[in-house]
């Protein structure tokens, strides 16, 4: 076979094994015109506790929801427990919390902890022991009207439903539930009997939010939770939009621009281009001796 006609074929083979990884590396750099990051994000842990600092450990409660708050990390959320059974949240605003709450007859061994956006946990603040003596004698426990949710904490996109999920026990239906939202909204809801039943609530500025959640049985026993919902930064394509953002601050669209270098393509490209010029040359020459050889004057233009 003709040495020219094999550099040919070399070639081509070559451009086949990769042109298509090329495009298709190409295609996943592309689409829609980003880049696709995987990973994961690692930080410490907040390494600090919070401090309960009221109620005053050993008060004797009458009344409720009591008031419950303390020292914490700024932005962080704080759950609070009683009795080892979660109580409620709040978020840490200017190094301070505080938050409405149940509690249970009796003794009420209070701890509370921080997290942070990765829900990762600090150590355990102090114990703040109180008792509840208001409904001794009058409601059992199973009369009592309890609510709880497994969602400290649950967010949504502005302009997007959030719904959240909580379960109510105790006293008899049908209930009426009330949730204040935190942006000056309320909703009104009828349960019928016990069991889960779902919030629904759509924000309109992002931020953290005070939801208050209270139900009250047809025989006017009640219970209260507080939990925190944030409504995220709403996520703009790069270049799309820019302008004044609803409330006192303004938003501005920034453009980032990720390169991404397809590097396996060159990779195997070079080498074949490389060895491709050094077979054209060699072949070069030897066409030019054989016909030196035969007499031919190759040079004579």
């Amino acid at each position: 076979m003709n040495k020219f006609r094999i550099i040919k074929v070399i070639f081509s083979m070559a451009l086949l094994m990769v042109l298509p990884s090329a495009v298709a590396s190409a295609q996943s750099a592309s689409t829609n015109g980003s880049v696709g990051l995987q990973g994961t994000v690692t930080q410490p842990a907040p390494a600090f506790a919070p401090v309960i600092s009221i109620p005053a450990d050993g008060a004797s409660i009458s009344k409720i929801p009591v008031t419950v708050g303390g020292i914490c990390d700024s932005d962080l959320l704080v759950k609070v427990f009683k009795n080892g059974v979660f109580g409620g949240s709040a978020q840490c605003q200017s190094g301070s919390f505080s938050m409405s709450m149940d509690l249970f007859n009796g003794r009420n061994d209070l701890v509370a902890k921080q997290y942070d956006s990765l829900d990762q946990e600090s150590p355990t603040s102090n114990v703040v022991s109180v008792v509840y003596n208001g409904d001794l004698g009058s409601i059992t426990a199973v009369e009592r009207v309890t609510l709880t949710t497994n969602f400290a904490k649950k967010g949504a996109n502005p302009n997007e439903k959030l719904s959240w999920p909580f379960a109510i026990s105790g006293g008899a239906g049908p209930y009426a539930i009330t949730a204040e939202w935190g942006d000056g909204e309320t909703s009104l809801l009828s349960v019928a009997a016990p069991g889960e039943f779902y919030l629904e609530h759509t924000y309109t500025n992002p931020g953290a939010y005070t939801v208050v959640v209270k139900a009250v049985d047809k025989d006017g026993k009640s219970a209260l939770l507080q939990v925190v919902a944030i409504c995220n930064g709403e996520l703009k394509q790069t270049g799309i939009s820019s302008g004044t953002g609803s409330g006192s601050g303004s938003s501005t669209t920034s453009t980032t621009t990720s390169t991404k270098i397809l590097w396996q393509p060159a990779a195997i490209m070079v080498p074949f281009i490389i060895s491709t010029f050094w077979l054209g040359k060699r072949y070069a020459i030897y066409r030019l001796r054989k016909k030196i050889e035969a007499g031919e004057r190759p040079f004579n233009y």
